[in-house]
């Protein structure tokens, strides 16, 4: 099959299963790079950029979770979407994940046909925020859509890509109240396996971020419904 271009980077220590994604992605024409730890993912990421990461929490040395809080940290990762694959199934565990800048988050065993549509849907996701040319703002808060970028006084902001949807989401609806299940299906889209307290944490990240700029108090907690973002001087720009 003719590759699509599609570029996924799966960091897996399980030869059996890293040869079982790598052969299916690869009949959906994807190209796929595995690495079997966190050093040869580093290297690699370095000189290559991919579309998409999948990532095993359990790996030799340096834990993928690690791994995972490392690539938000990273200004040229830090918007790299990425998907979590671990055997660990705990509520605990799978917020963990999504607190470290998860996108999706699979348990293993997985389908395969899951884990394609998984891909796709966080990928269409990022290609949808995409599409809408301009740049909103908000103060001295701004934000492109087109470049993905986030300025704060013109000066550039590390954000991740979750956390950049739901930035960017709060700025495209200024004074409107959303509740968490709301935000689900307008920020990770109906098809994803999100829980409300998953929405609390990246909500808590999302403030982080925001707060050695003051601006963390944007994001409003709007009891009883949800969150709302509070500047109403947002506005679209061109």
């Amino acid at each position: 099959m003719r590759k699509t271009g599609l570029n996924v980077l799966l960091v897996e220590d399980e030869v059996a299963i890293g040869e079982l994604v790598y052969d299916f992605l690869d009949t959906l024409g994807y190209c796929v790079k595995v690495c079997k730890d966190v050093s040869s993912a580093r290297l690699w990421l370095i000189d290559q950029r991919p579309d998409i990461i999948l990532l095993d929490w359990m790996l030799p040395g340096t834990s993928g979770l690690d791994f995972a809080r490392e690539l938000h940290r990273h200004g040229s990762w830090s918007d790299i979407p990425f998907i979590m694959l671990t055997a660990r199934n705990e509520e605990y565990s799978r917020l963990a994940g999504f607190q470290a800048g998860a996108d999706d988050y699979i348990t293993k065993p997985f389908s395969l046909k899951e884990l394609a549509a998984r891909i796709k849907a966080v990928l269409r996701r990022l290609q949808t925020m995409g599409d809408e040319e301009g740049v909103l703002r908000a103060g001295d808060l701004e934000l492109n859509r087109t470049s993905h970028e986030v300025l704060v006084k013109n000066r550039p902001v590390t954000i991740g890509a979750t956390e950049f949807r739901l930035l960017a989401y709060f700025m495209l609806h200024p004074g409107h109240a959303y509740s968490r299940q709301q935000i689900i299906d307008r920020v990770w889209g109906g098809d994803a396996d999100i829980q409300d307290r998953t929405v609390d944490v990246h909500i808590r990240r999302l403030r982080k971020i925001l707060e050695p700029y003051g601006i963390e108090n944007w994001i409003a907690t709007v009891h009883g419904v949800g969150y709302r973002f509070e500047n109403r001087n947002s506005r679209r720009g061109s």
